[in-house]
């Protein structure tokens, strides 16, 4: 009886987000569609926002709509913007700004003729008539044609289509085969039709090209009824490269809903999940699925989500509370940040749902304060939910109570700790406690607590909505699904990535992150934040698991991934990671308290040219203390990055020691600056740009540094223009 009364009231809740949809009867408009989110906005979105609605509004036209979304993850194009016009392939603009927004207005709204030169990753100058999206992934038919591209490609031009008509596009996983048939077929998408193909032989290409794309008639045989979670993402970004590598759960809607929209939500089987698990009455039964699905936290501590919630929903104590951790700060992290800002209801129906399983009644999400459009979004999409019955008392009639806060932190790193964040929601200072008891024993007020991060339970709509054997497939053996990466440093495409648990680290810097900038050699990457340890090179076949970066030296962490080239002193970057942990130290063990400092006090006398040969053995030594002794995973991770470029590029810290030199030419201490006589024409452009004038000479003969005087700034190193100066 409950199931029906509970469907019966999604599908009133669904008919009347539908109803309103149709209402604005925008499927046959043209959608100009801008991205907002803080990057995005940072880079200049609004005022391309309001550039659009300004010609819309001047043009007269009633069949142009303009839409808001969340970011799409490229940061490196932003603010990026979508033209979508019926039976057409839509098309994105990279590094949109109010002249750009005027001539895409006129050249391709009115004009019909898209700005090539502008759009995303456009190397040939046209833009193609049809575009084959294949599935690449090593669990599905790849090794049954294993020249599946250059056969289609061959096929395609047999057939009478040049290459400028159409482009053939390796794709991440569709999550459409059940684990026990990966790799009996190839799954193909067409567009702008839109129709995905199960191609188990070669002949059924012939098939598909003689009367789909010749003759019109898609193949009804072939074509694939069932919906995948990326479909609707790939058929709008899909022909762009560092998407179509990813596989999106957790970011399913980023880019594509807006995020304060409530019934786009519902429309794309928003709280579906939410009304499947209600309707079914059975908690046990929920945290079995989460289980089979093999989640395990996002957060950074890779433990399996479904043992935290049953020994929460087992706990003698009936008050019990949820906790949803947004405090993100690492370093050049933004995965959470960019979720809530994109996709808010998810986190809220992941929530709900634990909040079912484990017999809550009260939740809370904490977010920094510094995450200001986060925290609107967050708060407008609890009001919409309490407004549509789905927060509060009896959420669809099951007689369900539930209901959410936001409290707020004030940039704290070490209260990304679960303890040290419940000390903070309870008005004390941010400070870890020594555990066990853990918070599902023991954690809010004392009593049993379920704290799952952002990415967490976004990811538990979809394991509902598809299966948790679907989940678990996309991962390895003891990790299902995908995980959110935010790649930065020195890689041509930086932005958000997610891929299946099992992806290489060479797929993301090379496939997806389109390989160092500048054309420089890969040096190390870096995972896990300011805690997480550098990989180097030779690993970059590692796949992408809790265990396989633990085995390393590294973490998964919260998501960090940053990379680092040729022109970077590991040193350096082992200093600058250290310095941040030794910063954010709550202070309140002497392990973590103490030894970081003593450790950042050693590597700082390396990089300044004092280092003696003790310091390697001590900085080892300290870092294996902090490790074993420290009350919290902040204190015993912090030694990572030194730890660990000690193990992979022990050479670099032995040439600053023994050599006083840096093989990078990073360290400002350790350089040296002089001038090649036979190459100096006595130009006087180091002499005048010099701050401390340490330079002499004469016009037209060469010019001297002297070394007493040089502050080693390499200002004379930057303006000669004949290589005349030397930086060792």
């Amino acid at each position: 009886m409950t199931h029906n009364i509970v469907q019966d009231s999604y599908e009133k809740l669904f008919q009347q987000a539908a109803n309103e949809i149709k209402l604005r009867e925008e499927s046959s408009k043209i959608r100009i569609q801008v991205g907002s989110a803080t990057c995005e906005n940072a880079a200049g979105a609004r005022e391309v926002y309001d550039e659009f609605n300004k010609h819309i509004e001047a043009s007269g036209r009633q069949d142009i709509v303009l839409h808001q979304t969340g970011c799409t993850g490229r940061c490196s194009c932003e603010p990026v913007v979508s033209v979508q016009i019926a039976h057409q392939m839509p098309v994105k603009y990279e590094l949109v700004n109010r002249e750009l927004a005027h001539k895409i207005f006129s050249q391709h709204i009115l004009g019909g003729q898209p700005v090539i030169e502008h759009i995303i990753d456009s190397k040939d100058g046209n833009l193609t008539k049809w575009e084959f999206m294949f599935c690449n992934s090593a669990r599905c038919g790849r090794d049954l044609l294993p020249n599946f591209q250059e056969d289609l490609s061959n096929k395609l031009e047999q057939a009478g289509l040049t290459k400028g008509q159409y482009k053939v596009i390796p794709a991440n996983c569709f999550g459409l085969c059940p684990q026990k048939a990966a790799g009996k077929a190839i799954y193909m998408m067409i567009r702008p039709s839109k129709t995905i193909y199960r191609i188990t032989q070669i002949e059924h290409l012939d098939r598909i090209i003689r009367e789909h794309i010749l003759g019109g008639n898609e193949v009804k045989e072939l074509e694939v009824k069932t919906k995948p979670m990326s479909q609707r993402f790939f058929n709008l970004y899909g022909d762009v490269s560092f998407f179509s590598r990813q596989t999106r759960i957790a970011l399913r809607n980023n880019g594509l809903i807006d995020p304060e929209d409530i019934y786009e939500y519902i429309t794309c089987d928003g709280f579906k999940a939410l009304s499947v698990v209600l309707g079914k009455g059975n908690k046990e039964w929920i945290i079995e699925q989460v289980s089979k699905s093999k989640l395990r936290g996002r957060g950074g501590g890779g433990y399996p989500t479904a043992q935290k919630w049953e020994m929460v929903s087992k706990a003698a104590e009936s008050t019990r509370y949820l906790i949803c951790n947004a405090d993100e700060g690492d370093p050049g992290a933004f995965m959470d940040r960019s979720m809530l800002e994109g996709d808010p209801f998810s986190v809220i129906e992941g929530m709900i749902i634990c909040a079912y399983a484990i017999s809550s009644n009260r939740g809370f999400v904490y977010i920094r304060a510094e995450y200001p459009m986060a925290i609107e979004r967050i708060e407008k999409a609890v009001a919409l939910c309490r407004q549509h019955g789905l927060l509060g008392k009896n959420i669809l009639n099951s007689g369900f109570d539930f209901d959410l806060e936001l409290r707020l932190g004030a940039g704290a790193f070490v209260c990304g700790e679960e303890t040290a964040l419940i000390h903070s929601i309870e008005g004390e200072r941010g400070q870890p406690r020594p555990r066990p008891p853990y918070p599902a024993e023991k954690g809010l007020w004392d009593k049993p607590t379920v704290i799952n991060n952002v990415e967490t339970f976004a990811n538990v709509p979809a394991i509902f909505l598809f299966s948790p054997e679907w989940f678990a497939s996309l991962g390895t053996a003891r990790s299902g699904g995908t995980k959110v990466f935010a790649l930065a440093g020195k890689v041509r495409h930086t932005g958000l990535v997610e891929v299946p648990m099992g992806t290489t680290l060479r797929e993301i810097v090379y496939n997806i992150g389109g390989g160092i900038a500048g054309g420089k050699k890969f040096k190390a990457i870096q995972t896990g934040g300011p805690a997480g340890g550098c990989i180097p090179e030779q690993y970059l076949d590692t796949i992408v698991d809790f265990d396989s970066l633990t085995a390393l030296g590294s973490i998964m962490g919260s998501g960090g991934m940053i990379i680092m080239d040729e022109d970077d002193c590991m040193v350096d970057i082992a200093k600058f990671f250290l310095t941040f942990s030794q910063d954010e130290s709550c202070g309140k063990c002497t392990p973590c308290r103490e030894g970081t400092k003593r450790m950042l006090e050693i590597i700082e006398r390396i990089t300044a040219g004092d280092g003696i040969p003790e310091d390697i053995i001590k900085l080892e030594r300290l870092g294996n203390l902090l490790r074993k002794t420290s009350l919290c995973g902040l204190g015993r991770a912090a030694p990572n990055p030194v730890l660990s470029t000690l193990k992979y590029f022990r050479d670099e810290y032995e040439a600053h020691v023994h050599e006083k030199r840096c093989p990078a030419r990073k360290c400002t201490a350790l350089s040296r600056y002089s001038i090649i006589p036979e190459k100096c024409v006595g130009c006087t452009a180091c002499a005048r740009n010099c701050p401390v004038f340490c330079i002499s000479g004469t016009a037209k003969h060469a010019h001297v540094i002297d070394q007493s005087r040089c502050i080693k700034c390499g200002r004379c190193y930057q303006v000669c223009r004949f290589e005349a100066v030397s930086r060792t």
